[in-house]
C-alpha cells in the first residue's frame, strides 16, 4: 500500500434504544448520555443520530414502572464498542432496559459525515408520575362516582317538541 492510498476502516452501524426510569432527574439522564458519548469517542466510533422519544407506556411493568423515557442512539463503530456501551448501561441506575441491533456491515467510518444537530442529546423533561389506582379499583371492587344520565322523560319531551315544530313548518 502506498502513501497515497488510504486505508479504509470498515465498521458496523448499530442502533441502541435505552429506557430510563420515568422519575429520572435531568442531570442523571445527562450522565447516561455523557457516558455513551465518552465510550463511542474513546473506542473510535461516531454517533450519527440521537432522538429522545419521551415518556411512553411500557408493554409490561419493569422495575415497578409502567412508563419509561425512551432514547434512541444510532452510531458507527466496532464490535467491542457495543459490549462496552451495554456494560455501561447495565451499571447505570437510571437505565431500566436497553437493546442494541446491528443495522449494517462494512461501513466506511471515515466517509461518514456527522450533523451536530442530529447528535445532540436533548435534556429530559422531568415528569410527575400519576398515582396508579390500587388493585381493588382496577378490579372494579370499589364504587366510583358515575356521571348522572339525563332523565328519560325529559328526553322524550324534548323530542316531541322537535316533532311538533317540524309538522307546523310543513303545514305553513
Amino acid at each position: 500500500m502506498t502513501d497515497t492510498q488510504k486505508r479504509v476502516r470498515w465498521a458496523r452501524e448499530y442502533e441502541t434504544i435505552y429506557i430510563l426510569r420515568p422519575t429520572v432527574k435531568a442531570d442523571e439522564a445527562a450522565k447516561v448520555a455523557e457516558r455513551i458519548v465518552e465510550v463511542v469517542d474513546r473506542l473510535g466510533g461516531k454517533i450519527t443520530q440521537v432522538d429522545n422519544w419521551g415518556s411512553r407506556k411500557l408493554a409490561y411493568k419493569i422495575a415497578k414502572f409502567s412508563r419509561g423515557i425512551y432514547v434512541y442512539v444510532k452510531y458507527v463503530g466496532f464490535s467491542d464498542m457495543v459490549a462496552e456501551i451495554e456494560r455501561n448501561l447495565r451499571l447505570l441506575e437510571p437505565v431500566i432496559r436497553f437493546q442494541t441491533i446491528q443495522l449494517r456491515d462494512d461501513v466506511d467510518i471515515d466517509a461518514i459525515e456527522v450533523d451536530a444537530e442530529e447528535t445532540k442529546f436533548l435534556p429530559i423533561e422531568e415528569v410527575e408520575l400519576e398515582p396508579e389506582p390500587d388493585i381493588a379499583t382496577q378490579l372494579g371492587l370499589v364504587e366510583r362516582a358515575r356521571p348522572q344520565a339525563a332523565e328519560p322523560a325529559e328526553e322524550e319531551a324534548a323530542s316531541d317538541e322537535e316533532g311538533e315544530d317540524a309538522e307546523t313548518e310543513d303545514e305553513g
